[in-house]
């Protein structure tokens, strides 16, 4: 568990870590329980439309967070997938 860490600037371009990896990053993002702010660069991961859900459900469980830069370029979300990335631009009312 991170204790002490409040600010995450990670960039994966390109990594393809596809929506298992998603799955596993967020799961530890949402370990760190004094995060305020996350910067994160997933472009070209093939995360698809599942591991922006996974994204979605684990930055709703980020209590602290109140600073998101999320770029998800060239990941085949879909039209869903951005539906449901929308949903957590509207329950976070507290980021920005």
């Amino acid at each position: 568990m991170c204790i002490t860490l409040t600010s995450l600037n990670l960039s994966l371009i390109g990594d393809k870590i596809g929506e298992n990896g998603a799955k596993y990053l967020v799961e530890g993002i949402t370990k760190c329980i004094t995060l305020t702010s996350l910067n994160l660069n997933l472009i070209g991961n093939r995360i698809g439309e599942n591991g922006a859900k996974y994204l979605v459900e684990g930055m709703a469980k980020c209590g602290t967070l109140i600073s998101l830069n999320l770029d998800l370029y060239s990941n085949n979300i879909g039209a869903n997938g951005n539906r449901i990335l929308e949903k957590l631009v509207i329950k976070a009312k507290r980021l920005v």
